[in-house]
């Protein structure tokens, strides 16, 4: 029953965390174009935010993340009507408000990111310097607040009959995350990194 406990708890967390990581990585795969500062800087003549933070990036990634929750919505509603309906994952709300539900954890964990990056310039620290662990919480950090705001908004205004960040994160569900996406996202940076000197070695040769 332990056992089963765990498997279901550690599921539902991915669940829900997963358009988060895909956001997150998809607006530095995809991003580029013009910097959402437009290359301005603050009176300590530091960039506001960046070049790596851009429109593209903001948008796309908020784009695909929503896509990837939309579909987990989808097979989330087969598996509640089957006999795995025991690993209570979450359809986000459902039609039509998994759009909202999935923007505020995508879009907010962009928000996250940006935040940190703002204060990250202001004390120094250029594009690609780690600054742990807040480059690891961000984004995490950031869809958790908007995600809140945006159900307890839902849920004071009537708009559903639960709250919906409270209903599906537990305090063990967010301590859960808080721990394991540090090491997650160190090691996919370490992967990403690698893959792009490699693919630069290949461009000389």
């Amino acid at each position: 029953m332990l056992v089963a406990m765990d498997y279901t708890f550690i599921l539902q967390a991915f669940w829900i965390v997963i358009p988060i990581y895909v956001a997150n990585a998809s607006a530095v795969i995809v991003g580029g174009g013009t910097p959402i500062d437009f290359g301005k800087t603050c009176k300590d003549g530091r960039r506001i935010l960046g070049d790596g933070k851009t429109w593209r990036g903001l948008f796309s990634g908020t784009f695909l993340g929503m896509t990837v929750g939309f579909g987990l919505s989808v097979v989330a509603v087969y598996i509640r009507s089957s006999e795995y309906s025991f690993l209570g994952l979450t359809h986000f709300e459902g039609f039509p408000l998994m759009i909202l539900i999935l923007f505020s954890l995508c879009f907010g964990a962009l928000l996250g990111d940006l935040i940190e990056s703002y204060f990250k310039r202001r004390i120094g620290k250029g594009r690609g310097q780690d600054w742990i662990p807040f480059d690891q919480l961000d984004f995490l950090l950031g869809a958790f607040f908007l995600s809140f705001s945006v159900s307890e908004a839902l849920f004071l205004m009537r708009v559903t009959s639960d709250q919906w960040f409270f209903s599906n994160l537990t305090f063990w569900h967010i301590l859960f995350l808080l721990v394991v996406t540090p090491f997650i996202h160190i090691t996919a940076n370490i992967l990403f990194r690698k893959m792009k000197q490699s693919h630069t070695k290949n461009l000389r040769v």
